[in-house]
Order: C-alpha cells, then structure tokens, then sequence
C-alpha cells in the first residue's frame, strides 16, 4: 500500500491549507473512506469512525450556525481532539478563528475545497480506495491491447518482452516490464501500475535497457490498466494437450480475483504480438454477449441432428 499523507491529499484534491502552521506531512490516512461529522456535531460520538477524512459542508455549517458559542466550542473540542486526521470544509467555507485555534492545539490540519461535499467526497474515496488497496509484486509485463489490459507472464527469456515491443510498434501501449504492481480496488477490478524506478523502460536482452516514451512518444506509454486478461507463455510441450476450442475459459488468481488466461506454447514462427491482438479482441467480443467457440459448437450440434432427421 502506497504511503498517503495529508499533503499528498492535499495535491491531488487541491486542497488549501487553513492552519499552515501544521506540518501535514506527518498526518499519514490510513482509511479510504470519508465521514461527515453530523451526528458528532449534535454531541453523539458513539461509533465515531475517527481514523477517516472529516468533511464539513452547508448543512454541517447551517447547524453549526444554530449553537451558542460555548456549545459550539465543546463539540469542536471533543471531535479535534478525538485524533482525526483532518478536517476539510468544502464550497470554499472556512471555520472562525475560535475553531482554527483549537486546531492547531490538538494538531488537526483544516483543509478547505471549492468543490461541492458530495463531489468532494466521491471523489476523494475513489482516489483513496486505489492507493489503499492490498498490492502484490509479481514478474511479467502489462500492455494495453485495444483497451483491454493484457498481462503476459513466462519464465525469463521466453519473450515476454520481446511481445510486448512489437505491440508497441503495432500502436499498442505500454504499461510495464518487468515488474508489475496490482492494486485490488475491488472485488471485480485489479489495476496494474510500474513502479516508478522501472516506468516506460524495457529490458531486451542483447541489447540492454530502452526508453519506450522517448523512442516512440508519450501515446506508446500508459500510467496503469485494468488486468484484464493472462498470456502465460510456455515453451512448447509435444506431448501435452493445447485447448484448441476454448469453449471453458480457464481463470487464474490474483488477490482473491479470478482473471482470464490463456497458456500459449511458444516455438519458433508464432507471432506473440497477434495472438495477443487476437486474444484481447475475442474477450472484449465475449463481454459483449458473442463467443466464437460456443457459436462453432452450435453449428456443429446443429449439422448433426440435421443429419439424424
């Protein structure tokens, strides 16, 4: 899991900083999810998720609005010092001085945003929940293939890399080599990223390590994919049975995810960078609604009992 500290927070949301007096570099998050303080600001605590990004907005600030001040100084009190990582007031509100003071006494930065707090909110947890989510490291290349993500994995020096230049050449793009990082960001979704020592570079051996994004431009690159579908390359086994038909996907398993995958036995003369067109193109053809194995097996099963009438 990637590293979120309110700073980083404060980057991507642009965020401004209402107590500067804070370091927010030292406020790590370590929960995806954004609660709004209704309930606390009425007095109730009980159940309070304080490890989550606080957010105030207009119906928040009406209520606030309705106290006395002293009232409203001790629920502020209690919910700083119940050690959330911070307070952010969205449509461009800020809090009165009495609040900003109390913040910085219990060292709780107090962020403001332009944007609306549902917005905000939505926003901020989709972001949260892909930097969050449990990661693996695992050796193999990424590709985006006519938008499907294509994983290829194989034993070093089967050619992995070698696929993965050609498909670049072929107008594909790449995400990375080598080494690549899943995020599971939900039960259906796996996103694959590079790390950022290895980002846009190719090892090829022979010849040593390339630059795609200078060799061949900024749209031969891509930050990070979803898995879509495994390559799995093999050296070419004559005694072992291939599926030629594919009428039953075979799956493998990341995190808890189940994925596509498809074993290809390599020798010389197939050409990697097709088969992965071609394969990235029959799973986008399957997830709407045609497979081309189970449409051979019909008319096959329907040329049969035409022949037993």
């Amino acid at each position: 899991m990637q590293e979120v500290t309110v700073s980083v927070l404060m980057k991507k949301m642009k965020l401004r900083n209402a107590t500067p007096e804070l370091d927010t570099d030292k406020t790590v998050l370590t929960h995806p999810e954004v609660n709004r303080p209704a309930l606390q600001l009425a007095g109730f605590f009980d159940h309070f998720d304080h490890e989550r990004v606080q957010t105030v907005g207009t119906v928040e600030r009406a209520y606030v609005s309705t106290l006395s001040q002293e009232r409203k100084m001790e629920v502020f009190d209690r919910l700083l010092s119940s050690k959330i990582p911070c307070l952010v007031y969205c449509r461009g509100m800020t809090p009165n001085e009495d609040v900003l003071t109390l913040a910085i006494h219990y060292d709780v930065p107090i962020l403001v945003s332009d944007q609306p707090t549902s917005d905000f909110m939505a926003e901020t947890i989709r972001w949260l929940k892909v930097q969050m989510a449990p990661c693996i490291s695992i050796h193999g290349v990424l590709v985006d293939v006519f938008g499907e993500g294509v994983l290829i994995m194989g034993e070093s020096g089967i050619g992995k890399s070698e696929a993965a230049l050609e498909l670049i050449k072929r107008g594909h793009r790449l995400v990375t080599d080598d080494v690549v990082e899943i995020r599971k960001v939900s039960d259906e979704t796996l996103i694959g990223s590079s790390p950022n020592i290895t980002k846009h570079f190719i090892e090829l051996r022979g010849i040593g390590i390339i630059d795609v994004k200078t060799l061949y431009g900024v749209e031969s690159v891509k930050e990070t994919q979803s898995i879509d579908i495994v390559i799995k390359l093999e050296d070419w086994d004559k005694d072992k049975e291939y599926d030629r038909l594919g009428l039953e996907d075979q799956y493998t398993e990341f995190l808890g995810n189940q994925v596509v995958c498809h074993s290809i036995p390599i020798r010389p003369g197939r050409n990697l960078a097709i088969i992965a067109e071609s394969a990235a193109v029959n799973h986008r053809q399957k997830k709407m609604g045609y497979n081309a194995a189970q449409e051979l097996y019909n008319r096959v099963q329907a040329n049969l009992n035409r022949g037993i009438d």
